[in-house]
């Protein structure tokens, strides 16, 4: 393997969306991208036409060579085949595939992952949902040395940043992996030339987040307006929140919370002077944008027009 730190052998793995941005920064910085992994491609929609990832399209079009083995861990002909491309360093950001030690160890300057939460709080698969259901102030990305456990290897660098009052999980989500790409980018000349001691993460310190399920954003209008309007903030566009209205299934794309009471029981559709609200436990959820099912998303005045009887009703029973 190459030892010029100029012209470095990296292998990107990702497959999101959220990934091309470190995908590109890597390319931007001149570095020699020698193969891109992506999850295999999946059908879509409702003709169930084969949909490649965004990693894999970017790539193409950046003329990168792409691989999509279905698991690296089981495929010893695929883990051959990456071997083969000799890499000085893996990266990789939102993959979503296991890699088996001897895969991660592979290169001399081993793997590096861009996590998008300060670890070693909020390992696992949603940690930009969770710090904003949590209601933190702040969050960030952390560059670490890839290991045997989930998001648990040496910190490498990190950067924090402040959680917008409005941002929702999308926006903050793209946000810490624009950030990641440009600290990827910045350290990999110091990382190279042995000038970085990872240190190891703090483990009374570790948090574990849990996968995301369509359940998870079912609305409790007995909790707080203001937990609520986290949650639709945190489960968006993923798994998304909603509520049931006369046995259908009603969207909750976005809202904000204020203090103002009403005598209602809570799930209740009441009329403001300037918009509509929902009664919950404590406070009020103002309603901005919703969907109800089978249709597309409107604002909640255009709602109220097209369903005269919402006004007054009671969500969720």
């Amino acid at each position: 393997m190459t030892s010029n730190t100029d012209n470095l052998r990296i292998v990107f793995m990702g497959t999101p969306q959220l990934a091309v941005p470190v995908l590109k920064a890597l390319v931007g910085a001149g570095h020699n991208l020698v193969g891109v992994y992506s999850r295999p491609d999946r059908q879509s929609g409702r003709g169930k036409r084969m949909q490649q990832t965004p990693v894999k399209e970017a790539a193409l079009e950046l003329e990168l060579p792409v691989f999509q083995p279905a698991s690296l861990r089981r495929d010893e002909a695929a883990r051959n085949e990456l071997s083969d491309l000799q890499p000085d360093l893996i990266v990789i950001a939102a993959y979503g595939l296991f890699l088996p030690e001897e895969t991660f160890s592979l290169p001399r300057l081993k793997t590096l992952n861009v996590h998008p939460s300060l670890l070693p709080r909020y390992r696992g698969p949603s940690p930009v949902s969770t710090a904003i259901l949590n209601g933190d102030a702040e969050t960030g990305v952390t560059l670490i040395q890839l290991d045997e456990g989930m998001d648990s290897g040496p910190i490498v660098a990190q950067l924090t940043t402040d959680i917008g009052p409005d941002e929702a999980c999308d926006v903050l989500a793209d946000r810490l992996f624009q950030m990641g790409s440009k600290l990827l980018v910045d350290i990999i000349p110091a990382w190279s030339r042995g000038e970085i001691s990872p240190e190891p993460q703090d483990e009374s310190k570790v948090t574990i987040t849990s996968r995301l399920s369509r359940e998870d954003g079912l609305i409790d209008w007995s909790g707080s307006a203001e937990s609520i309007a986290r949650k639709i903030r945190a489960y968006h566009p993923w798994p998304g929140t909603h509520t049931t209205w006369q046995g259908k299934t009603v969207k909750i794309i976005s809202g904000k919370s204020i203090s103002s009471s009403f005598p209602e029981p809570p799930g209740t559709v009441v009329s403001l002077d300037d918009g509509t609200g929902v009664t919950t436990g404590d406070g009020l959820l103002v309603l901005d944008t919703l969907q109800m099912e089978g249709r597309r998303s409107t604002t909640a005045s255009d709602f109220v027009q097209g369903y005269k009887d919402f006004v007054g009703s009671r969500l969720g029973l």
